[in-house]
């Protein structure tokens, strides 16, 4: 039997509510502490409690960040679906699961290993508390898988250590748990599988685990937010709470202890949005974090914020949908909806995170972007970037100072005889603003949303909303040579990829997969709307330009047809994935091999 190793996923399956999201971080920051490379994906169902859960560790020696959809190694711990997690495992593999579960029929396997662990029994006859026993459960399969893999207890004891680290008491419990399983699988449990870990060397050295909203939230102190107005909604919701833990440490006055931030619950996505906008209004930056259904609730107040011309910060980590959706699946859904946002003409700035980093700088850059551009900017995250872990470097404390945009105070104006609120003068569609309480009488305007010239003045006179819409226009073309420019990786191949967001993770395996078969793709990696400059001419330099994407309708691509030189829009391709779970590498190959053999859109 072939050793197999550091290149293999895990699946653990149980039930929501039964405490194992623990467990399962315990295992992936051992295997991380040993130099090997993990991703997580937590795959969990929408109710409280009750239903199927999924964890998969992906240990991958290569660094590879995207889901997998093979399942190598099974903890079966959920008899409502023990015969299709059996049936997932592919052939070679090997299968944990609680002694009492059948094996016969469809869950008999000739080609996969099997071992029974009473674990029901072991945590009774461990921990005489029973409510204390469900969740201590799941701690023995840890240590059962770790003396299968080759982990051993001190390993396994630092992660427990790390993992309850504000919880002492709780480091002792859990590893007497983890001890339970080590020794039942010394004793119990031949070794009969491939699957094993050994430590690597300077492949995790430095870096660390981090979810995505954390980052964003991070990236919003950094970036000078002192407004959050929010309602809480999965999957959006532990960015506004993890901001309110920063700011508790980090918005507070050293001298006086008085906290420096406001930071508001409001009683829905309607209101907090209009929070924000009043606090960009007034000259605070302001954000709020959405998904999906919150967003629909906000269009007419980003349209207002469009026409009135007010920055703000809208963080939408997107989820499948519409209405309620499926709060715990993952989609790219929004892009299309997030870019023209309201009714009327509107063209937003969107940015695209990818990856942890990206959410942390993207953050900042949205704040920036708004108050330059005096207008709503969107961050769309998803739920995989923003629930799951990720390994990142370290993030860069930030060098460059606030870009707060064109706003004259009380000496520019002294030096003025007339200004315009809404009056281009520079050519770049960027009118000039003033902030209430500038000391200076011909600071204040009259703020409204349309109806308005470049005095801010009201009117409704045609040609003055005509020209009102030319400068609004012009602002976003400005823009386009603004926003983060696309990352490109490129060697003169005739075929290329474009994507964004997480599914950037699963375009570096598919990149691989394809050149060890001998076919070289280029990259290129959207970071933000409207389009830079850059987009339109990577497709110039390729025939075919395949525009992978989360969701049924092909919405980037729709968007690049749009607004690409009629004699570009051919070379375009599209390949969606719309299940809801991440997306894999093989989501992207299969789909790309078929349509190289008979060019057409298709879908995953």
């Amino acid at each position: 039997m072939q050793r197999v190793i550091n290149d293999f996923t895990i699946r653990v399956a149980t039930v929501n509510g039964s405490g194992s999201q623990s467990s399962n971080l315990v295992l992936t920051n051992a295997i991380f502490s040993l130099g090997v490379p993990v991703a997580p994906k937590n795959v969990f169902p929408s109710n409280i409690e009750g239903l199927p859960t999924w964890f998969d560790v992906r240990v991958t020696a290569r660094g590879y960040q995207c889901r997998t959809r093979d399942i190598d190694l099974l903890v079966g711990l959920n008899a409502a679906t023990w015969r299709s997690d059996v049936a997932s495992v592919k052939p070679g593999g090997a299968i944990v699961h609680e002694a009492t579960y059948p094996i016969g029929g469809d869950t008999q396997r000739d080609d996969v290993t099997y071992y029974a662990v009473p674990f029901n029994e072991l945590a009774k006859a461990s921990f005489s508390d029973g409510t204390l026993r469900k969740y201590l459960l799941n701690m023995i399969y840890v240590g059962v898988l770790a003396e299968l893999l080759g982990l051993d207890e001190a390993t396994i004891e630092a992660a427990i250590a790390k993992q309850f680290k504000s919880k002492p008491k709780a480091v002792t419990t859990n590893m007497d748990a983890a001890r339970v399983g080590f020794a039942y699988a010394r004793e119990h449990l031949s070794k009969r599988d491939p699957f094993a870990i050994e430590r690597m060397s300077g492949k995790t050295e430095g870096l660390l685990f981090m979810d995505g909203n954390r980052a964003a939230a991070l990236g919003s102190v950094m970036g000078g937010c002192t407004v959050v107005a929010w309602y809480p909604i999965t999957p959006s919701s532990s960015l506004c709470e993890n901001f309110i833990a920063l700011a508790e440490k980090y918005r507070v006055d050293k001298t006086t202890g008085e906290k420096n931030v406001a930071i508001v619950q409001a009683e829905d996505e309607l209101a907090a949005i209009g929070m924000v906008l009043g606090a960009g209004w007034a000259g605070a930056r302001a954000m709020t974090s959405t998904s999906g259904p919150g967003l629909s609730l906000m269009a007419e107040w980003a349209g207002y914020g469009y026409y009135a011309e007010i920055p703000a910060v809208i963080f939408d980590v997107q989820r499948a949908g519409p209405s309620t959706g499926l709060p715990t699946r993952t989609m790219q859904a929004d892009i299309g909806f997030a870019y023209h946002l309201s009714h009327g003409d509107t063209k937003h700035i969107v940015l695209l995170p990818a990856t942890v980093n990206d959410a942390y700088e993207m953050a900042m850059d949205a704040f920036d972007l708004a108050d330059r551009f005096q207008t709503p900017v969107f961050v769309l995250s998803d739920l995989d970037l923003g629930m799951n872990s990720w390994i990142t470097a370290p993030l860069a404390y930030p060098e460059k100072p606030f870009d707060r945009g064109k706003v004259l105070r009380a000496d520019d104006l002294a030096k003025l005889d007339t200004w315009g609120r809404y009056r281009d003068i520079d050519g770049d569609g960027i009118a000039y603003r003033t902030l209430p309480g500038t000391n200076n009488p011909n600071a204040g305007y009259f703020t409204r949303g349309t109806g308005h010239d470049e005095q801010a003045r009201y009117s409704e006179l045609p040609d003055v909303w005509q020209r009102g819409l030319d400068r609004l226009n012009k602002k976003h073309e400005t823009a386009r040579t603004a926003v983060p420019k696309p990352a490109i990786d490129e060697s003169g191949n005739a075929i290329a990829l474009l994507a964004y967001g997480t599914t950037h993770h699963a375009i570096v395996e598919a990149r691989d997969v394809l050149h060890a078969d001998g076919i070289d793709v280029d990259y290129l990696r959207l970071k933000a709307l409207p389009f830079a400059p850059e987009v339109a001419s990577f497709i110039a330099r390729h025939e075919r330009v395949y525009v992978v994407e989360q969701n049924r309708d092909g919405q980037l691509y729709a968007l690049l047809r749009a607004e690409l030189p009629d004699h570009l829009v051919s070379r375009v391709r599209s390949i969606r994935h719309y299940n809801g779970v991440p997306i894999d590498a093989h989501a992207i190959i299969d789909p790309f091999l078929a349509a190289e053999r008979e060019p057409a859109v298709v879908a995953e």
